[in-house]
């Protein structure tokens, strides 16, 4: 799942138009060494957090069925994980850099989701949307500047992309054969202290006129 939202996102990046088609596409952590060996105008997805959207959590199950519309198997809903990433633009002049992210501001605003022709594999296996949300404020528990502190870099202009992607649980229930016979009630003669079958029961009782067997 992580590789294909990679996917996805730098090939979103490669098609917008504001984007040039020379500018690199990167994944890597954005520290000062990899900083140093850039010689070409980048731009640098970098995932740097991972985790479940709780809230989005569901439970029970979805019916697959098959040509005639019969439940063949029964499979749990899936589970949604945000997907973190740290858009960087990394030229020589910071005008530039500057222009370059607000290309990529305009790419992402353009989609409430990935596209999706863009959506592939066991993504698109769930047939769920991909969100995307940008430049939202982070979580309490997050600051951007930590990120960069633990990268080792500078502070510098980024835009903080959020993906909450699908993931299928990997597994499935079979579902047992639809049911074709009616409900059949079984009486044993013991439960009326006799024991006769209950086919036979009636018989044991006085006749009323007109041949219906008495109670009394």
């Amino acid at each position: 799942m992580i590789g294909e939202i990679d996917d996805a996102i730098r090939a979103l990046v490669k098609a917008s138009d504001g984007i040039a088609a020379d500018i690199d596409i990167a994944l890597d952590a954005p520290t000062k060494d990899w900083a140093a060996r850039r010689n070409a105008p980048t731009v640098d997805l970098f995932l740097y957090d991972i985790r479940e959207d709780a809230r989005r959590r569901e439970y029970g199950f979805t019916e697959q069925r098959d040509d005639r519309g019969l439940v063949t198997h029964r499979v749990p809903a899936p589970r949604f994980f945000k997907l973190s990433y740290l858009v960087t633009a990394w030229t020589q002049r910071p005008d530039d850099e500057h222009r370059l992210l607000d290309a990529l501001l305009r790419c992402f605003l353009r989609f409430d989701a990935i596209p999706a022709s863009f959506v592939t594999a066991t993504l698109a296996d769930t047939g769920l949307p991909c969100s995307l949300t940008v430049a939202q404020p982070p979580p309490e528990d997050r600051a951007f500047a930590d990120v960069w502190s633990s990268l080792g870099g500078e502070l510098k202009p980024s835009l903080d992309l959020v993906v909450p992607a699908p993931v299928a649980r990997g597994f499935s229930y079979p579902a047992g054969p639809p049911v074709t016979a009616g409900v059949e009630a079984q009486i044993a003669a013991e439960d009326f202290g006799i024991e006769e079958s209950s086919s036979h029961a009636a018989s044991a009782l006085p006749a009323m006129p007109g041949g219906t067997p008495s109670e009394d």
